[in-house]
């Protein structure tokens, strides 16, 4: 990173804000990955302002060109996926191969959304009226704002801005103010792109200003957000008076479940997985196991097992499996809900100790809780830590209420060999995404990713079905 504080970029500047934050690395609380300048309220104007004029002629250019484009910053990123990888992980704490890999995905969304250019085709229809022809296509719907979360510094930005620049949108890009890091560098790729001054936008700064600005403007035509609930609750609020386009990406409490005839390594190889990796800290991690009778001792037994051989450190350390919590306030966070957990009757079998580390992190062992149900608040909030509590349940239709009774409904997994199992648990899992045999947490780039309930508000997002938020169409008629 460049010695000097990163700045804004703003109508095609690099420009400096109102004050400048440190960011600090999980692993090693001494360690200063960079500085960075905060945009003011009035920037944020200025920015939007910058991605209105600019958007006509993006939108005008020719499709080779905003095909390249797309394709050169996916090059870019997958050329540097280790050095970007190192410094992802640095910033946000999880393992080095973790932060490799989140830059590689990040590549393929600008790759498959440079596809995704040339793919756009309009319809026709007869009309109803002799004489009459029917033209239907997509237009841009304009002037994008993206809010992105900390636990995904570039992949979540990647797979906003990729499709909000195909479809040939401008954008304003407001990252997490925790891990400026990965975003401004990705910004930086871009910025050196053929695009018009003022296309993309980066102001970093806190929610209370530049994300206050962006959800209460009434000169952007949509908005993406993703992040905890209850702020996307007032995004709904603030875009909804102004008829702002919304889409949101919220909470989850997602669960897995494991049948009686479940692979009993299998279930367990993919509760670790979903539970604990990216030390829990992903919307799709599974944070409730739902195990069967006849299985779950030994699933528990070898749960345990399999939770003492992970390696928790420093993210840039080789053989890593889980880093770091990402900052100190979500580290509390976790703690109060280990004790809430433990008051409300719940078992602690392993972890969820604080770990002494040289030098010196954000570190706990991952926790596991047994005699939990699903009316503790533990099972009910988002907890977005290492910390999983298994549910014990008769049989697969007590599993499959237990799953559905939640405010949330990201993803589910099943862990079964039972293909009628599998397949009823297939239709009635009321969540955006199924796992069978296979994590929770886990998703693909070119397929359509989203929950149901309060985990999800509006169109879904990547693949094709990401047209839906950034376009918007348009009927002609015409008499020849």
């Amino acid at each position: 990173m460049a010695l000097q504080p990163c700045k804004n970029y703003i109508a095609g500047h690099w420009c400096e804000g109102q004050t400048v934050i440190a960011n600090h690395s999980p692993s090693d609380v001494e360690d200063i990955v960079g500085h960075y300048h905060q945009a003011s309220a009035e920037q944020t104007l200025d920015a939007i302002g910058a991605a209105r004029d600019a958007q006509p002629l993006w939108a005008a250019t020719g499709l080779e060109q905003r095909q390249q484009v797309l394709m050169a910053i996916g090059n870019e990123l997958m050329a540097r996926k280790d050095e970007l990888g190192e410094l992802l992980s640095r910033e946000e704490g999880k393992p080095l191969a973790e932060g490799i890999g989140e830059v590689n995905r990040s590549a393929q969304f600008f790759h498959y959304y440079a596809a995704e250019v040339l793919r756009q085709m309009g319809e026709t229809a007869a009309s109803v009226r002799p004489g009459i022809e029917i033209e239907v296509q997509r237009e841009p719907v304009g002037v994008v704002g993206i809010i992105t979360p900390w636990n995904f510094p570039m992949a979540t930005a990647a797979w906003k801005i990729a499709p909000a620049l195909a479809f040939g949108n401008a954008v304003v890009f407001k990252p997490a103010n925790l891990v400026p890091a990965s975003a401004w560098a990705l910004s930086e790729i871009i910025s050196r792109q053929a695009l018009p001054p003022g296309t993309f936008n980066l102001v970093m700064g806190t929610g209370g200003v530049v994300g206050e600005s962006l959800i209460q403007s009434p000169d952007i035509d949509a908005l993406t957000f993703t992040g905890s609930l209850a702020t996307g609750r007032r995004v709904a609020v603030a875009t909804a008076g102004n008829l702002v386009r919304c889409q949101l990406e919220m909470g989850s409490k997602n669960a897995l479940v494991v049948l009686d005839d479940a692979d009993l390594e299998i279930a367990v190889e993919c509760a670790l997985n979903g539970a604990f990796f990216g030390t829990g800290q992903k919307c799709t991690a599974s944070s409730r196991l739902i195990v069967c009778d006849g299985i779950h001792d030994r699933f528990v037994d070898a749960l345990i097992t399999r939770m003492r051989q992970l390696k928790v450190g420093h993210a840039l350390e080789q053989g890593v499996q889980i880093g770091p919590v990402a900052e100190a306030r979500q580290l509390e966070q976790n703690l109060h809900y280990l004790q809430l957990a433990a008051e409300e009757g719940a078992t602690l079998v392993e972890g969820g100790e604080l770990l002494a580390r040289e030098p010196a992190g954000h570190y706990m062992r991952p926790a596991l809780f047994i005699n939990s149900h699903n009316g503790m608040r533990i099972n009910r909030e988002e907890v977005f830590g290492p910390i999983a509590c298994v549910i014990r349940v008769s049989d697969y239709e007590q599993a499959l209420a237990v799953l559905n009774d939640t405010e949330y409904g990201l993803t589910a997994g099943i862990i079964t060999q039972s293909l009628r199992h599998a397949s009823d648990f297939k239709r009635r899992a009321r969540t955006g995404c199924v796992m069978v045999n296979l994590p929770t947490a886990g998703t693909d780039y070119h397929v359509p990713f989203g929950g149901r309930k309060n985990s999800s508000f509006g169109p879904r997002e990547q693949g094709q079905y990401a047209r839906d938020f950034y376009t918007v169409v348009k009927t002609t008629y015409v008499r020849p």
